[in-house]
């Protein structure tokens, strides 16, 4: 979520009227009266003519004005969507807005709706002047269209992009592999003097010993190495279709937690967590799902000193079940958010940066999203959203019935 400052806007025509509107005599309200009209009859036509959709609510966040197209975009016509809880009508937004913005400051978001039809929404959201019985001015356009173009995009170079990472795991492996041939070429060295031991003078049988035992450990070390390199690639690029079920997300948090335990402890971590006691249903592979979180939960050890707290917490909006991982490390670097997601992009000296993609690989198969947020020194959050399994189609309510009439 995008928050920004925006300005004042300078006094207009009205402002200026209202400060000598007790000096107007007739002529003068009635010319003031018909230039409104002309003006307000204008901006109706202006805002039912644009492509974005526009809607205004008022303090209690119930919609108070929309044009054609806001009302296309949401799919309820205005006579419908009235008078009704912002919320109801767009439950995406319902987490961003949780909390009033403070004036001044404006909201940019990107949404995926499922109604009327599944497409993607750019919304950037405003407080009105607390003067005003209006309380947020809204903005939607329809992004689908160029996140189509995008995937295209992402589709077209999908050769050009697995001959770079066919690169860059030839990259990755050749560093492991050159240090196991310079150290068996020490051990081979090594054998060598060990087999003249008994003509060669200088030769200390136990101290050969022991840098073949040193050798051995780095070359051991380099293999295991290449082992992870390997399983990481193909777990990335060789996905396996998630075997979906009904189930909870705490149980998959709960078991990710003890199996990472002895690992935490280690570290000295502080974990934290804040589970739902309500738990909606939601269509789950338990198997992906934890080492979507095992992945989640390592980089932020990884990102943490023995002084870090890991705060687990798990949550339900009307459509969505989320998870929410978040740690009090070093943050990642503003130049490097962009990248997140792309493989072997890593900050950790020995990662692959493979793990990332694999999770969001893995909460896309579930028909999820993850969101991120990260602060240099402060620290990194990932929350993963779940369709829940209950989503039902939004119900307005549309005022009484009219009063029926029968014949005897």
């Amino acid at each position: 979520m995008a928050v920004t400052r925006q300005t004042r806007p300078k006094p207009g025509f009205l402002d200026k009227v209202l400060t000598r509107l007790n000096r107007l005599d007739r002529d003068g309200l009635e010319s003031l009266v018909k230039r409104l009209q002309t003006e307000r009859a204008l901006l109706e036509t202006l805002f039912q003519t644009i492509e974005d959709g526009v809607m205004v609510t008022d303090r209690e966040g119930q919609v108070v004005f929309l044009n054609q197209a806001a009302g296309r975009l949401i799919g309820y016509p205005t006579e419908n969507a009235l008078g009704q809880p912002l919320k109801r009508l767009l439950p995406e937004l319902e987490r961003d807005l949780h909390h009033p913005l403070d004036p001044g400051n404006t909201l940019r978001r990107e949404i995926e709706v499922g109604f009327p039809k599944p497409r993607f929404l750019r919304v950037f959201a405003a407080p009105i002047d607390q003067d005003s019985q209006a309380g947020l001015a809204l903005v939607l356009h329809d992004a689908t269209e160029s996140r189509h173009q995008t995937q295209e995009a992402v589709e077209a170079e999908r050769g050009h992009a697995l001959t770079l990472l066919a690169a860059s795991v030839a990259h990755e492996i050749g560093n492991p592999l050159n240090a196991i041939h310079i150290h068996l070429q020490l051990m081979e060295r090594e054998v060598r003097r060990l087999r003249t031991a008994g003509t060669d003078t200088g030769a200390d049988p136990q101290a050969i010993a022991e840098k073949l035992s040193r050798y051995l450990s780095v070359a051991q070390g380099e293999i295991s190495r290449l082992d992870y390199i390997i399983t990481e690639f193909l777990t990335a690029m060789r996905p396996t279709p998630p075997k979906l079920r009904n189930g909870t997300v705490n149980g998959v948090v709960q078991e990710t937690l003890e199996l990472l335990q002895p690992e935490l402890s280690n570290r000295g971590l502080l974990v934290v967590q804040k589970l739902a006691t309500e738990e909606p249903e939601v269509r789950l592979d338990p198997a992906q799902m934890k080492q979507a979180l095992v992945n989640l939960v390592k980089n932020a050890m990884q990102a943490m000193t023995k002084t870090g707290t890991l705060t687990i917490a798990t949550g339900a909006s009307p459509d969505f079940v989320w998870i929410e991982i978040s740690d009090t490390g070093s943050g990642i670097p503003a130049d490097q958010l962009n990248r997140l997601f792309q493989p072997f992009n890593t900050t950790k000296d020995r990662g692959t940066g493979l793990g990332l993609m694999v999770v969001q690989r893995i909460i896309r198969d579930h028909g999820g999203r993850i969101d991120f947020e990260s602060r240099v020194g402060q620290g990194t959050r990932f929350t993963l959203w779940l369709p829940r399994l209950d989503r039902s189609p939004l119900l307005l309510d549309v005022g009484p019935a009219p009063a029926s009439t029968t014949s005897g």
